[in-house]
């Protein structure tokens, strides 16, 4: 299966689409949408993200750019937006809240 039909089931079955971290990053999760919140985990080389809606917070200057967007990956776990690859420079979810 390519990436792209994986990404086309989990838009027609109501999932939350998931993205790429950045190749070769070990990735912080902190416990709100900035750098002056705790890191509550850090993900793995090759990581693959949900992101159930975004956020503005700390900007962040990444492999894809600088940003103020975090993405809620889970309940109280965000992770800089500079750091996933959503073929965006913009909000690609629902705002947090």
């Amino acid at each position: 299966m390519t990436a792209e039909s994986a990404e086309t089931m989990a838009s027609g079955s109501g999932s939350v689409r998931r993205y790429p971290v950045a190749p070769g990053c070990e990735l912080n999760v902190r416990s709100g949408p900035g750098t002056g919140y705790s890191i509550v985990d850090v993900l793995p080389l090759g990581a693959t993200v949900p992101v159930n809606c975004q956020t503005p917070g700390t900007r962040v200057s990444g492999p894809y750019g600088t940003s103020n967007i975090w993405d809620n990956i889970g309940n109280g776990r965000f992770v800089a937006d500079a750091y996933v690859k959503t073929g965006s420079d913009g909000y690609v979810a629902p705002r947090c809240g």
